[in-house]
């Protein structure tokens, strides 16, 4: 004959185990739907990463001006009002030389704006010319225009 008391033990083991099955089932359900959608927001986090560092790469290509030597050209504008003085230009031809207003000029100078990356590589073109060569640019540039107007 069985021990009572085994049995008892054995039947209330049985018995808290699937109550506590039970209590447990929700607490269960909902930490893996947790975990499915901590791996969504990993999946989410990589595609968005991948996103950043295109663009990252696209940026960066795009936003350096080169100069015809593949140097990055940096822009000053204390440098571009010494480099206007030093060929003898006003604003308004030096704009003419570099593709621009005389008013252009004038902001980069007082740093209200700063010029294009594409008018900074005209900028670092201008400064190898002297005085001479900016004065013949400005020449055959005006002789181009009049016969345009024609």
């Amino acid at each position: 004959m069985p021990n009572i008391g085994v049995l008892l033990k054995q039947e209330i083991t049985r018995l808290s185990r699937r109550e506590i099955r039970v209590e447990t089932q929700t607490t269960k359900q909902a930490s893996s739907q947790y975990r499915r959608d901590i791996a969504a927001l990993k999946r989410e986090l990589v595609t968005l990463k991948r996103q950043v560092a295109l663009l990252h790469r696209a940026n960066k290509s795009a936003a350096p001006a080169n100069g015809s030597d593949g140097k990055k050209v940096r822009f000053v504008a204390k440098g571009l009002r010494s480099q206007r003085s030093r060929l003898g230009l006003s604003a308004g031809d030096y704009g003419k030389l570099v593709g621009v207003s005389a008013q252009s000029v004038y902001n980069w100078e007082q740093e209200h704006s700063i010029p294009r990356s594409q008018q900074v590589v005209a900028i670092a073109a201008l400064r190898s010319i002297g005085k001479r060569e900016a004065v013949a640019r400005l020449n055959a540039a005006s002789k181009e225009g009049k016969s345009r107007s024609r």
